[in-house]
This record gives structure tokens, sequence and C-alpha cells, in this order.
């Protein structure tokens, strides 16, 4: 086995994918996933704690990137503009893993188990982001509302950017979303 050849979890990552998408998720096991990358099942579970993990790793950044740029918004920012800025730094990352987005996003909706843990994570970024807005010193339940509008926001733009042909970035979906989401509550 190739233990030491570089980037280990993203050979893990790459080979999961695959997996998944050939096989399907329930069908596909850690030893599988671990040959398919030319790796052990212990190199797998150093760096993942299960087989879903493998899908849903990026959570911990992402959510990271989402609370430092909201914590950082410029003072006067209204809290959806806050939000809003922190989406647009969000998207930075996925910038160059469209295809890799689009063969995760198929793999999630096939499977409910993959479904429930996404909104999971996505309720877990809308209660950090809604903590940040509490400590900007933003009220309930404005810090709420902007937060869980927020993320349905990044979770609508993010399903029309996977399904997009490639003639939209990211946060061009993301700013589409949000003046979508502005002309709804004005009575658009």
């Amino acid at each position: 086995m190739s233990r030491w050849e570089p980037d280990a979890r993203g050979r893990l990552e790459q080979a999961a994918l695959q997996l998944y998408s050939e096989r399907g998720f329930d069908q596909t096991t850690v030893a599988e996933i671990a040959k398919r990358a030319g790796l052990t099942e212990r190199t797998f579970f150093r760096h993942y704690a299960d087989k879903r993990e493998v899908l849903f790793g990026g959570a911990g950044p992402l959510q990271e990137l989402f609370v430092s740029t909201l914590a950082g918004a410029p003072e006067g920012a209204t809290p959806i503009e806050a939000v809003a800025e922190a989406l647009e730094a969000a998207a930075a990352p996925f910038r160059e893993r469209r295809a890799f987005a689009r063969q995760r996003q198929a793999v999630i909706a096939a499977n409910a188990e993959l479904r429930e843990r996404e909104l999971i994570k996505l309720a877990s970024l809308a209660a950090a982001l809604a903590d940040t807005l509490r400590r900007r010193g933003v009220g309930e339940p404005a810090a709420s509302l902007a937060a869980e509008a927020g993320i349905a926001v990044f979770k609508v733009a993010f399903e029309r950017w996977t399904a997009d042909t490639g003639q939209h970035d990211l946060p061009y979906h993301l700013r589409e979303s949000l003046d979508e989401l502005k002309a709804v509550t004005a009575g658009g």
C-alpha cells in the first residue's frame, strides 16, 4: 500500500466519492474506500471518524470561515448584510471544486441518512451564525432570523450552482438567491 504518498485525505475523499457514486453509500465499506485510495483502513480512520465524514469533513473549516467573516463585517452593516458578506467568503473554497460538489450533492440526495446529516450541518451553521450575530449586538429574533435566512440562501444557491452547467459561479447564485429573498420579504 502507498501509505506515504502525499494527500492521503484527498485520495480517500476521491475514492469514497467514486465508490459512493458507483455502488451507493450503503453498499460501500471503509475497507473498499481505503483500498481504492491505496491506503489502509487505519489511515482512513486517522482522517475520518466514519464513512459519512468523508462527505462532511469540511464542515468545521466552513463554519470557521462563516463565523470569522461575519464577526469581522463592518460595524454598520445590517444583520442580513453581514450574513451576505459571510456567504460571499464561504464561496471561495468551492471555486475549484464544482465537479466534486456536484458529485457529492448527488450522493447525498440519494441517501436519507446523508440528507439528514446535511440538514444537521446546516442547522449547526445557522446556530453559529446566530451566536455570532448576538455577539455583534443583534437581538432576538433578528439574529436567528438573519442566520436562518442566510443558511437558506446558501442552501438554495449551492443547489442551483451544482445543477448549473457552468455558466455562473457560486457567488452569482448566492447574490441571486439573496436578491430573491429580499424581493419575497418586500412583498415582490
